[in-house]
């Protein structure tokens, strides 16, 4: 997590590129079968980092599919197989198209970093083996992959995984990263009904 975090600091502070860089490496040691909560974080960011829309969905259902693992079975609407939208395989890939938007996805409405962002201090969930924590990270997850449907003209996926962040929302503190991510869902409410 203390390597995740330097390379998060990196993205902050504008380099954009070694910080992929950076997760790519950190992503290759940790390898599919990694300590999900690791491999959740570390794909959460480095959706962060693709100048791709579709390569940033693909890295937003990694972290969904690392947090379910956290979770066991996640009843309220993870990645399941055959749902239509995700198209996720076993490995959480996905095979989609794109544009060329590279805005972050955080704030759900192309600007910044990520308000949700799984393992990374700063009033986040903390890892508890699953559990009530492991929930908190699904509103921020969903979202993410609301915007990134939103940004691949796709506002049918787009509505399902903000109607699952809304739905999963009540697992949130009243703290400030509660509130950061309902504006967030509020945000792009708003930007799905001008549609």
């Amino acid at each position: 997590m203390t390597r995740i975090g330097q390379a998060v600091m990196l993205f902050h502070g504008g380099d954009r590129e070694e910080a992929r860089n950076r997760f790519g490496a950190l992503w290759t040691e940790i390898g599919e079968a990694g300590d999900p909560l690791h491999r959740c974080t570390l794909a959460h960011y480095m959706a962060d980092t693709q100048d791709d829309p579709g390569d940033e969905l693909a890295w937003d259902l990694r972290a969904l599919t690392a947090a379910d693992g956290m979770e066991g079975l996640h009843g309220d609407g993870g990645a399941e197989e055959g749902d239509g939208e995700t198209g996720t395989d076993a490995d959480g890939d996905a095979g989609t198209d794109g544009g060329a938007d590279g805005g972050g996805a955080g704030d759900a409405d192309g600007g910044g970093a990520r308000d949700g962002a799984p393992g990374a201090g700063g009033g986040r969930p903390a890892r508890a083996g699953g559990g009530p924590a492991v929930r908190a990270f699904y509103p921020a997850l969903h979202l993410n992959l609301a915007a990134d449907y939103m940004k691949l003209q796709r506002p049918d996926a787009a509505r399902l995984h903000l109607d699952r962040a809304r739905d999963a929302a009540d697992a949130l503190g009243e703290d400030g990263y509660g509130h950061a991510v309902r504006a967030g869902i509020d945000r792009l409410e708003r930007r799905l009904r001008k549609r």
